[in-house]
């Protein structure tokens, strides 16, 4: 399980624990001390397991667009067990939430000391890039290599993005992001071209309290604005009808989009189309039109309550090469 910690004392005292059994990479006193003396004050995550702290990840502000990766340590027997993967997938999301552009972390350069090898390997497969090395940014025998990563790329943003349940802030969203939000949905590909996806933006207060009326039982209540999406079964070609296709990836669209510009949301569907059909009294209270169908809601807002990525199962369970076998 990944924790999100907030108390000082804590932080020291699991940051002390972890770094002090991996002193392969943290052999310095010194730096290892101001490791643990800062982590105080930085967002802080750790791995835990029943009553077992496995390791830790601390995030720092080094610019106005750029988080940095401050310090992290996995214990040597939880190495290749997705301990560091899980620490990095709640630091990037805290970054992304919070509007960081940029995401960078300094180690030795490769080639110099096969522990940080390691390392290096392991930055390159979270999907950090090469910036530049520094031969006596720390001394001449630790030449410093910067990796970065952009948190605005189309890769980050999928494997950042995951349904938020919790609590909106009251802020408004602006209606210009409404609209860039609407724009890639009705951007994504359908069958044939038929555009059979369109979508409704509610940010009026009126009509998002009589929609969030009708949701039973009650969901996304703080929402400032709603996406609701509309699908019309139209025929591709012959008998064959894509709209569910079509409407399922605008929707994607849209949730990539809204976690770019900052927003949190959820795909809302079974939720709404159930033998209750809240979808209908949605439909009546917005005036869709009989050939059309509401299919979806999405809340869009900035999220106020602390969440995590949930746990995926590994790579090599899902994915294979050439055969099943």
């Amino acid at each position: 399980m990944i924790r999100f910690i907030e108390e000082p004392n804590e932080k020291k005292k699991i940051s002390r624990e972890i770094l002090e059994s991996l002193k392969e990479w943290f052999e310095v006193d010194e730096s290892r001390e101001q490791y643990i003396a800062e982590s105080e004050d930085q967002p802080f995550w750790a791995a835990v397991e029943g009553d077992k702290n496995e390791g830790f990840l601390c995030l720092k502000e080094t610019g106005k667009q750029t988080m940095e990766l401050a310090v992290m340590g996995v214990r040597k027997e939880c190495h290749r067990k997705g301990v560091g993967r899980r620490l990095f997938a709640a630091a990037k999301d805290y970054a992304v939430r919070m509007c960081y552009e940029f995401i960078q972390v300094k180690t030795v350069k490769s080639g110099v000391y096969e522990d940080y090898d390691i390392t290096n390997a392991f930055y390159r497969s979270l999907g950090f890039k090469e910036l530049e090395v520094f031969p006596d940014y720390w001394d001449e025998l630790n030449p410093c290599q910067i990796y970065v990563m952009s948190l605005k790329s189309a890769i980050n943003t999928i494997s950042t993005r995951h349904s938020y349940r919790g609590k909106f802030s009251s802020e408004t969203v602006p209606e210009e992001d409404l609209i860039t939000i609407a724009r890639a949905g009705i951007d994504a590909p359908s069958g044939c071209n038929k555009q059979t996806t369109d979508v409704v933006i509610v940010n009026d207060p009126e009509v998002l309290g009589k929609i969030k009326e009708q949701l039973d039982p009650p969901v996304a209540q703080t929402a400032p604005a709603m996406i609701v999406v509309l699908t019309r079964r139209i025929n591709a070609y012959r008998d064959r009808c894509f709209a569910i296709q079509d409407y399922s990836a605008a929707i994607e669209n849209m949730l990539l989009a809204i976690v770019e510009l900052g927003y949190q949301s959820c795909w809302y569907e079974g939720h709404i189309t159930d033998v209750d059909r809240i979808c209908d009294k949605i439909a009546a209270i917005i005036n869709v039109p009989e050939e059309y169908d509401v299919v979806c809601i999405l809340p869009v807002g900035k999220a106020e309550d602390e969440f995590h990525a949930p746990s995926k199962k590994a790579f090599s369970e899902r994915v294979r090469f050439n055969s099943w076998n």
